[in-house]
């Protein structure tokens, strides 16, 4: 709810009436969904050169480059990044994270999750199942770098100060090869497409214009913003949802000159 003017004390001789502020319903939610797909022939799969330290760990798997994942069937394009810039107010749901801790893992010679979401005010925790060390390259915009040396087995407990625009890199400097992406932001509207192409954020303010951003590690816009869409300029774009509303803006097709 939202209050519009004050409450006012009307006095006359004898006679003396309060009237109340007016309370109004704010303009209430929606939910903003999609799919990318990708315009032409899927990109064939490339496998990662996994040779040189910690071989017998790292070299019993072909480990795929996942980079830009495109399904063969569905022609749907993983891992693309969509959240509002900034919002003026945020639903209760999205106001309080489903954990207080998020696990990012690294196994078999590879981070676990290739794009992890998170919360500024969740605590990151970063693990190592491998038999081996791992290091974990973590340098935030405006924010504490860390670079910790994980032993087998060991783990680290992180949290950021403070969101950031767009997602930050993780890297291993040990195994140069491995890379995932972490965004931390205020809210937790943040959705990851699917192996499908497929998006959904739900409970998004109505009423007001909202500022998209679109992002992919592959992006060819400054720091791997998206341009699907030649108004899409450093992958963003606004739009006004109505109080209910579900919008689909459908199929995107993304061309291959989108990617870097």
């Amino acid at each position: 709810m939202r209050t519009i003017g004050k409450c006012v004390s009307l006095c006359a001789a004898s006679c003396c009436v309060v009237v109340p502020a007016i309370a109004v319903a704010a303009d209430g939610w929606a939910t903003l969904k999609g799919r990318f797909v990708y315009d032409g022939s899927p990109p064939a799969v490339k496998f990662l050169s996994t040779s040189g330290k910690d071989s017998t760990v790292c070299d019993k798997h072909e480990i795929p480059d996942e980079s830009l994942i495109v399904d063969s069937a569905s022609k749907g394009i993983a891992n693309i990044v969509v959240y509002p810039r900034k919002v003026s107010r945020v639903h209760e749901s999205q106001n309080k994270p489903a954990t207080n801790e998020v696990e990012f893992d690294q196994k078999d010679c590879v981070f676990l999750s290739h794009v992890l979401p998170l919360r500024v005010d969740q605590t990151l925790v970063i693990k190592n199942s491998d038999p081996i060390g791992h290091n974990t390259n973590i340098s935030p915009l405006a924010d504490t770098s860390i670079n910790p040396l994980l032993p087998a087995g060991g783990q680290l407990k992180h949290k950021f100060n403070r969101e950031q625009s767009l997602p930050v890199p993780v890297t291993c400097n040990i195994h140069p090869w491995m890379k995932a992406y972490v965004l931390a932001r205020n809210d937790s509207y943040v959705a990851v497409s699917a192996k499908d192409g497929s998006f959904e954020t739900t409970n998004l303010p109505a009423g007001e214009e909202i500022e998209i951003q679109v992002w992919h590690e592959k992006g060819a816009g400054a720091g791997g913003t998206l341009e699907a869409k030649k108004d899409w300029k450093r992958g963003r774009f606004k739009l006004k949802l109505k109080d209910g509303e579900t919008k689909d803006v459908g199929e995107i097709s993304v061309s291959s000159r989108a990617f870097k």
